[in-house]
């Protein structure tokens, strides 16, 4: 196995305090979409002191110099490992981060102008409090993104608790402090090539925990994607996850809606998209592509396994 690689660039002085939050974001070959990712943190009002962490799985060309440059705006470490999955990747950063809090983002994610300093405030006010989902929304300028946006809009009001707790996490928008982790050992199974975060969600709550939700923490998630290629991905996906699904019930934890649930969603989402046509189609579109997702999941469990191929892109 190669060595990693890394390149250190305006880390902090040995006089600077220890960054509050460290920002773990996992990159391969993605690396225009991080730069929007990157520019939209450089954006950050009255934001806590934070580092950037990127880790490259093995891209096909390392770390351009237009994404070094950010160092001007903040500290920033960058990363690189032979391709070994985003699970792997994420630990590795988490090892190399200092910050007390670790939050993880996708490169198609932008965050909003006060989403750091929200999220600060929130874990401020919630000391008792290891794990945090910020709010997820998506990109309402293209359908893509309506349907995204419709998804996630209706998972975090379905699965909000009324303790202000959640019963989702998804690593496109996810904090936990540094004291409830064990550094060395990484946060994140590496086994599950996909779904890791579902994973580490039943994990949590085998141990009785549930992350509150950081309502005023916004990350978009912002996919650029045709509809036929979000679709494919999503249908791929639910093949990777197979394995993942199998550890989950391994632990004897349900982490999956029952199809009683998913249809009060799918009444849920209709009401809240019946407002004009693009709201209507947008609700047909996901109700499609959930379906096939569905018949996709069920369809994996009867093919034999393969494996997946070392040089596949998990993410």
């Amino acid at each position: 196995m190669r060595p990693p690689e890394s390149h250190m660039a305006n880390r902090q002085s040995t006089e600077s305090p220890v960054p509050l939050i460290s920002i773990v974001i996992a990159v391969y070959n993605d690396w225009k979409l991080l730069d929007r990712c990157l520019r939209s943190l450089a954006g950050q009002v009255a934001a806590p002191k934070f580092e950037v962490i990127v880790v490259d799985d093995g891209s096909s060309e390392s770390a351009p110099e237009h994404i070094l440059q950010w160092n001007a705006s903040f500290a920033l470490l960058s990363l690189r490992q032979s391709h070994q999955g985003i699970s792997i990747a994420r630990n590795f950063g988490v090892r190399r981060s200092t910050g007390s809090v670790l939050l993880f983002v996708d490169t198609d994610c932008r965050f909003h102008q006060n989403c750091l300093a929200a999220l600060a405030s929130t874990m401020d006010s919630f000391p008792q409090e290891g794990y945090f989902q910020l709010r997820l929304t998506g990109a309402y300028t293209t359908l893509v993104g309506r349907v995204e946006h419709l998804r996630l809009l209706a998972l975090q009001n379905f699965l909000l608790q009324a303790d202000g707790h959640i019963r989702y996490l998804n690593t496109a928008g996810f904090a936990t402090r540094r004291s409830r982790l064990e550094v060395d050992k990484g946060l994140f199974e590496p086994a599950a090539l996909r779904g890791e975060d579902t994973l580490l969600l039943a994990n949590l709550i085998l141990r009785g925990e549930l992350p509150l939700f950081a309502s005023a923490a916004i990350v978009e998630h912002a996919i650029p994607l045709s509809l036929l290629g979000y679709i494919t991905k999503d249908i791929r996906s639910a093949y990777l996850e197979v394995r993942t699904y199998d550890m989950i019930a391994a632990l004897g934890v349900r982490v999956r809606i029952t199809n009683r649930e998913r249809l009060r969603m799918l009444i849920s989402m209709w009401k809240a998209s019946r407002q004009d046509s693009i709201g209507r189609l947008t609700w047909f579109v996901l109700s499609g592509k959930q379906t096939l997702r569905w018949m996709a999941s069920v369809a994996s469990r009867c093919l034999p396994h393969r494996g997946i191929p070392a040089g596949e892109k998990f993410d």
